[in-house]
């Protein structure tokens, strides 16, 4: 049988994207179009009392200007409804009671304009005048949660606390009484920008079947279509997503941005309406990163096993809840590490305030909990005399060793052959200089750590994702047709699902087409997120091709089968301990660095990183090594120069010339990928999940290298040449 699983084909979608023939969705073009601004409000916690647009109407070449009064049912949120799709004066009763004109955040949207040219809608945004009756605002998470805070959402209760979970495993106070060490720490980390290449854009338009369309950039077309559906009133089936080349998305597209105020323009001027977001409407205008204030005790016997862990989570949710609930969950699970820790206490909590919402990015939520949770394998390490690594390995989970929610991991758990495979390639124990200069201002030091990520969103979610598979030809399958709506948001996916379907169908990869990402045309498949795409469309493609061979041996021709893959059941934390079933799957993986820092500078240069990941199975080695070196670099960012600040609710660092994202000369010298292979029997052709994996240990591995270079630890970051010379000692 012809096979293309373990192959680095070229990718589907590369010549186009290389040449420009790809089309994004800036790039759409539509006759009789017409475009549109968005007007922000700005400050971060007011009441809309009045807008005036008379002067703005006056323009000739506008076409209108919506407010919340114009919106059906003014609400939206992936996982609550807790967000105005317009933020003004309106006399519409809102479904859920959140009311639609309060301003919670500078980055709600106010007032859409539309115009013959992006120049005119631009002008008109500009005249309108809105009144404004400010209202007390918090800004920190943990005073939101004191008693006398202000509230963001009074109408769900009587607490900003919008998440909490909890962890109760074991005796942590009797573990504490007899343990050798014990560490305590207090750990915070930052927002980050998602800073993908291509901002928010789209074009809307009715379509030859009288649905409004939207073309634009997202990570779930079904999961968009519903929401649009929702805040216009609509059936689903009035409302088509597609997706065009979408230049990024990392967990930044999964809410809503441009799409329900683009399709209520079309639905009532019934003309093509286009717009693309400046990167500084981006920044301000998507969610970001949860930052997180994380205290923590953990402890260990003299002999190098750890006994018991105890931790407080405090993370800044934003002004709406977005996908906190499901960040805080996988935070709270990642929060002991891939370690067995026998007794563990976790208080997790979401908080609403007045800033930026913060949503699912890349890890979604283990970058924060592995930042706290390998510099205390390190500071045990140190106070224990033990080599890091071999302290990690020690305490590494095998086979049926319990989560810290009380079940063992399902599947292969491979985070001892990732610790052995990152150790070995990187040659840990050979002897090593730190300084080629005792007269230079340069010190190196060397880093490790680990992480682990589930696959799929689970916690009690059906997981499923839908496929259709068509064999065409007369005695032999000369063409094989792939439908799955799954979101190409850079990462390979199309052309691993083709594949998949090669492999299934026994034919060349070279004759499957793939035919994605429209919601009017094909079933739900689900989101390009919580690493699960390989995975989910890997097994509907699977079970589809199998239905369709049937069909092909029984000369059906051509042979079409349709399949739904329903994943094993998963179930919720139990409230008050968090015991569960959480995720069908995990992935690990554990990382080496070396790095160079400037006593005199603070300047930090990563000069090599060994990166070991279980991917199950490998479909695609070379897209594999691309995911592992861009989410080296994305963290590398992350860790040290993306310092996204913010004042009283407003962010200052609203453009990439102030938000510093790494360029090319900013990258790791090496970034070597060791590609481990153990199956996951849960998965199709024995992978698992790989997008988020990568990003996971790079923080904590360059702290642990910064510590052995300067002998100081870093508990909060990023680590840019300022902060690294203040906890030197070099400045005040």
């Amino acid at each position: 049988m012809t096979t293309s699983i373990g192959e680095s084909v070229p990718r589907i979608d590369a010549r186009d994207k290389v040449t420009g023939a790809a089309l994004y969705s800036g790039d759409l073009v539509r006759a009789d179009m017409l475009h549109m601004k968005i007007l922000f409000a700005g400050r971060p916690h007011a009441r809309v009392v009045s807008i005036d647009s008379s002067a703005a109407e006056s323009l000739p070449g506008l076409a209108a200007i919506y407010t919340a009064r114009d919106v059906p049912f003014n609400e939206y949120g992936l996982q609550k409804r807790d967000q105005p799709v317009l933020c003004s004066p309106s006399q519409h009763a809102q479904g859920q009671g959140v009311r639609g004109d309060i301003v919670r955040c500078e980055g709600d949207q106010v007032a859409v304009i539309v115009a013959e040219t992006e120049a005119i809608a631009e002008h008109a945004r500009d005249l309108i005048k809105v009144q404004y009756e400010d209202l007390p605002a918090v800004y920190d998470a943990a005073e939101a949660m004191k008693p006398d805070a202000p509230r963001i959402h009074p109408e769900v209760g009587d607490s900003n606390v919008c998440v909490l979970d909890k962890i109760r495993k074991g005796d942590v106070q009797s573990a504490f009484a007899r343990a050798d060490v014990i560490v305590e720490g207090e750990y915070h980390t930052p927002y980050q920008e998602h800073a993908y290449l291509q901002p928010e854009a789209g074009l809307a338009y009715i379509d030859e079947a009288g649905r409004i369309t939207v073309e634009c950039a997202g990570q779930w077309t079904h999961a968009d279509r519903e929401s649009i559906a929702h805040a216009l009133g609509l059936a689903e089936e009035q409302v088509r997503v597609i997706y065009p080349a979408i230049g990024g998305a990392f967990g930044g597209r999964e809410d809503l941005s441009v799409q329900a105020v683009l399709a209520l323009a079309v639905m009532k001027l019934k003309r093509p309406v286009k717009i693309v977001w400046s990167r500084k409407e981006s920044i301000i205008g998507h969610g970001k990163r949860h930052p997180m204030t994380i205290k923590t005790k953990w402890a260990a016997t003299r002999d190098g096993k750890l006994l018991a862990a105890e931790t407080t989570v405090i993370a800044d949710a934003g002004a709406y809840m977005y996908t906190t609930n499901k960040v805080l969950g996988n935070c709270t699970i990642t929060a002991t590490g891939p370690y067995f820790i026998p007794n563990v206490k976790e208080d997790v909590y979401g908080v609403y305030t007045n800033n930026v919402p913060t949503a699912a990015f890349r890890g979604f939520g283990a970058p924060q909990a592995l930042w706290m949770a390998e510099i205390q394998m390190d500071k045990l390490a140190e106070k224990l005399g033990l080599d890091p690594v071999e302290f990690r390995h020690r305490n590494a989970l095998r086979e049926g060793d319990t989560l810290n929610v009380g079940t063992p991991a399902p599947g292969k758990v491979s985070i001892v052959q990732c610790i052995e495979a990152a150790r070995d390639r990187f040659g840990w124990s050979e002897k090593r200089s730190l300084s080629t200069d005792p007269q230079s201002t340069l010190v190196r030091g060397r880093g490790f750590a680990c992480g682990f990520k589930n696959v799929g969103f689970s916690f009690g979610y059906q997981e499923n994702s839908w496929a259709r598979v068509e064999l065409h030809g007369k005695t032999e399958i000369d063409h094989v047709v792939v439908w799955h709506a799954g979101a190409e948001v850079g990462q390979g996916a199309h052309t691993v699902m083709a594949q998949f379907a090669a492999a299934a169908t026994g034919v060349p990869f070279e004759k499957v087409t793939m035919v994605t990402s429209d919601s009017a045309t094909m079933g739900n498949p689900g989101s390009a997120s919580a690493s699960r795409m390989t995975f989910m469309a890997g097994h509907a493609i699977k079970g589809a091709a199998e239905k369709a061979l049937a069909k092909w041996k029984a000369e059906e021709r051509p042979a079409i089968s349709e399949y739904t893959y329903l994943a094993p059941k998963t179930t919720p934390f139990d409230k008050e301990t968090g015991y569960s079933t959480p995720n069908l799957s995990y992935a690990y993986a554990a990382q080496a660095v070396e790095l160079e820092v400037d006593l005199e500078t603070g300047f930090i240069k990563i000069l090599r990183v060994v990166s070991a990941d279980d991917v199950g199975q490998a479909i695609n080695p070379a897209l594999v090594q691309g995911q592992i070196e861009g989410a080296v670099v994305q963290a590398e960012g992350y860790a040290l120069t993306e310092n996204f600040i913010t004042k009283n609710g407003h962010i200052l660092t609203d453009q990439l010339s102030t938000y510093l994202i790494p360029t090319v000369l900013d990258i790791p010298d090496a970034v070597e990928s060791v590609i481990l292979e153990v199956a996951e029997p849960n998965g199709p052709f024995g992978a698992r999940g790989l997008g988020e994996l990568p990003f996971l240990p790079l923080a904590p591995a360059i702290a642990g290298a910064l510590h052995d270079a300067t002998g100081v630890w870093f508990n909060e970051f990023p680590l840019t040449p300022e902060r690294v010379l203040r906890g030197l000692g070099k400045i005040k």
